[in-house]
């Protein structure tokens, strides 16, 4: 039984435009808080975007998917899952990024993320750019994960501009370079669009990383691919990530780094679906971008991807 106090505010309760939003209105406990430690999964803020390359805006992802959390209620519809009664759920709060400094950013991203790891908490992370994942995969990996990774790039470069070697664009690379990554059960999913060359596709095929371009991805079908997917990673420790740029911008315009040809707001919930059971260490959903999401349909977008990860975070694993 789940103690009370990490139940949701309920919209019956007060209005969800009113009071102090929290992701899915969680009780707020930050480090220090003395109930941090009972907490079993954190969300998480990362409000930086230093190692943005394009279109800036992601650093006010999480003020705004927070906002739009608002709007998610207690079971999911299909599964009947009702994950703030199955863990011990909470706002942990913001990474504090120095937005100055790539370097010292990751330093506390990773600082920030081994406290939650020490306390036992898993993270549910929203961002920020996509190099956030790189700290939250050095704060988490024991021994090497692995991972599905929903995206229309692969993240894979080796640098930028002559030798940036931390951008948006290369969190995967380091992170298989570290050995924080098992590329062996890596699978990346809906990849497309148009290529400065293929060396980030070279890396992926010299490791065995598996990367699913968008043509196979409709040409199989989700229920498919995404087993696939199960079948690469096993019964082993992964993380989840999840570039919202794997939307068509159709459906989640508010994004750095937009990509046509993608799959539907219906398919971007349920790639999700078909993580339940997994052993996920670690979630995160990336790259929303206030700023280009006028209408606030991309962050609410964001938010249900969100939620769909928590229910599978909070599944039982498949033995």
């Amino acid at each position: 039984m789940i103690d009370p106090f990490f139940t949701p505010v309920s919209g019956f309760d007060l209005p969800r435009f009113a009071g102090v939003p929290t992701f899915m209105r969680l009780p707020h406990v930050p480090p220090g808080h003395d109930r941090f430690g009972d907490v079993d999964i954190g969300l998480v803020g990362a409000p930086w975007d230093s190692g943005t390359t394009n279109r800036p805006g992601p650093r006010h992802g999480p003020r705004q998917l927070r906002d739009a959390s608002t709007m998610i209620r207690a079971e999911h519809p299909v599964s009947g899952a009702r994950p703030f009664e199955t863990a011990a759920c909470a706002d942990v709060g913001d990474v504090g990024p120095n937005p100055a400094s790539i370097p010292d950013s990751l330093e506390r991203m990773t600082a920030f993320y081994g406290t939650l790891r020490e306390a036992g908490i898993r993270p549910l992370t929203a961002g920020g750019d996509h190099l956030c994942s790189l700290p939250i995969l050095r704060a988490l990996a024991d021994t090497k994960l692995g991972m599905i990774h929903f995206d229309s790039h692969t993240d894979l470069f080796h640098s930028y501009f002559g030798g940036e070697m931390y951008t948006h664009g290369t969190p995967f690379r380091r992170a298989v370079e570290e050995e924080l990554l098992d590329p062996k059960r890596v699978i990346q999913i809906g990849i497309r669009g148009t290529m400065y060359d293929r060396e980030d596709v070279e890396f992926a095929e010299s490791v065995g990383i598996r990367i699913v371009r968008i043509e196979e991805f409709f040409a199989r079908g989700v229920a498919d691919v995404m087993a696939e997917a199960r079948e690469i990673v096993g019964a082993d420790p992964i993380y989840v990530s999840y570039d919202i740029d794997f939307v068509d911008p159709t459906f989640a315009p508010g994004t750095g780094t937009p990509e046509v040809g993608g799959p539907n707001s219906f398919q971007a919930l349920e790639v999700c679906r078909h993580l339940s059971g997994l052993n996920i260490a670690g979630a995160d959903l990336v790259e929303v971008s206030p700023p280009f999401d006028a209408s606030g349909g991309t962050a609410f977008l964001g938010a249900s991807i969100m939620f769909e990860l928590l229910c599978a975070m909070v599944s039982k694993p498949v033995a």
